[in-house]
């Protein structure tokens, strides 16, 4: 039996303005992209839409992408991974944990945040802890500039890498109300 598609809508993508398929949380992605931009300073250019992971577990390649990973001043430096979700917002914080302590090799991106495009939770990415709540703790761009001044970024310890692979692959491979899972219009 062949697989049905359910018709979907096309909307613009706030940040690059490439047409998107309106299905899993791509509209609360929309609205985290407008908050980063609109009220948290950001240009779209320190925004990577749909930024490439990927890594081996075991002899197994595995390759996704995280929703937004924002950075100061356009790629200088990655600060925030954020997945953006439909619903619970803590049942994806291990994940993007996860993404932030990979998507980097040279350090883990500071902060794991996860929203769905109403509230958030930001998490520091070296401990794992939560940090802040709501959309209102998601850092500014100006109070980023002062945050990346006074931190030392530093890579994930080797021991712990094969373990957050797992834990990445476990988690984002549940996501099939994706774009990426979609057959190519080509």
């Amino acid at each position: 039996m062949a697989d049905i598609l359910k018709p979907y809508r096309m909307i613009e993508d706030f940040v690059t303005g490439r047409d998107v398929p309106e299905i899993g949380a791509e509209s609360n992605r929309q609205a985290v992209e407008r908050l980063l931009v609109i009220e948290k300073g950001y240009a779209k250019e320190d925004i990577e839409v749909d930024a490439d992971i990927e890594f081996e577990v075991g002899k197994e390649r595995y390759t996704s992408q995280v929703d937004l990973v924002v950075s100061v001043d356009a790629g200088t430096t990655r600060l925030m991974a954020i997945k953006c979700v439909p619903g619970s917002l803590g049942s994806c914080e291990r994940e993007i944990l996860a993404a932030a302590r990979l998507l980097d090799p040279r350090y883990q991106i500071p902060f794991a945040v996860v929203s769905d495009g109403k509230t958030a939770v930001v998490l520091d990415s070296t401990s794992g802890k939560k940090i802040g709540e709501g959309l209102a703790s998601i850092p500014e761009k100006h109070a980023a500039r002062d945050i990346l001044k006074t931190i030392t970024l530093i890579a994930c310890p080797a021991e712990r890498l094969e373990r957050e692979r797992l834990i990445f692959r476990t988690y984002n491979c549940e996501y099939v109300n994706v774009a990426r899972r979609l057959p190519s219009q080509a």
